[in-house]
């Protein structure tokens, strides 16, 4: 069985094991603390990043082509998820490069590095105490972010449309990941709340909803598909 290394709270990570999912590819899954820059995973991924998918004949690095991979090794070309027609299907990887590059930057690299990671990574490879000035530049640009979400929402039951696409799943990932750190007034946004509902409620979202993480503790609602 291939084996995905990965960590629990990355979005990338959460990306690729929700496409999986989506379609039916089973991994066995290894969490990898990247800071130790093992050896045997520095043979697999020198930049010493995840996710990374192990297969009997390749070795797949990052969520742009290991994603890809999927989809093209499919018959249908990774349809429904991604659309037929080009345009559209540029759009759905325009929202992807937002959720995976954009928002990551801004926000949810920073906040699960702050609250998650730096509880687990050594003092001198950088952990200790949480940056609070990182973290309310990080609180202020997620308004922002959630804010467009919201603006792709309007009068659609998905981000491009009336279709689950791997947009979707990008942002879910996103998403999934700043709700574990409660970092979502889900009053505040109810189209984005009915959205997410939807996402929670698909099976390829429960092994995500199972994941903790050491010294953090998920909001109640965290996995109840209805809040």
């Amino acid at each position: 069985m291939p084996t995905l290394f990965h960590q629990p709270l990355d979005v990338a990570s959460r990306f690729v094991r929700l496409v999986m999912g989506e379609y039916g590819v089973e991994a066995e899954l290894e969490v990898e603390k990247v800071w130790l820059r093992r050896h045997d995973f520095l043979v697999l991924n020198p930049a010493a990043t995840v996710p990374v998918l192990q297969l009997d004949e390749a070795v797949l690095v990052g969520p742009t082509p290991l994603v890809s991979f999927l989809a093209e090794a499919r018959e249908d070309g990774g349809a429904p998820l991604l659309p037929r027609d080009p345009a559209d299907r540029a759009e759905v990887r325009r929202l992807i490069d937002w959720a995976l590059l954009i928002l990551e930057a801004d926000v949810s690299a920073v906040l699960v590095l702050e609250k998650a990671l730096k509880r687990q990574i050594p003092a001198d490879q950088g952990g200790g105490a949480p940056d609070t000035q990182a973290m309310r530049i990080a609180r202020d640009a997620l308004g922002w972010h959630l804010s467009y979400l919201a603006h792709l929402l309007t009068g659609n039951d998905w981000l491009t449309g009336e279709r689950l696409t791997q947009a979707d799943l990008a942002f879910g990932a996103a998403i999934s990941s700043l709700d574990y750190l409660g970092e979502i007034a889900w009053s505040d946004h109810p189209a984005m709340r009915d959205w997410y509902a939807r996402l929670k409620s698909r099976p390829s979202f429960a092994p995500l909803l199972a994941d903790r993480v050491t010294g953090v503790v998920p909001p109640s609602h965290y996995e109840d598909p209805d809040f």
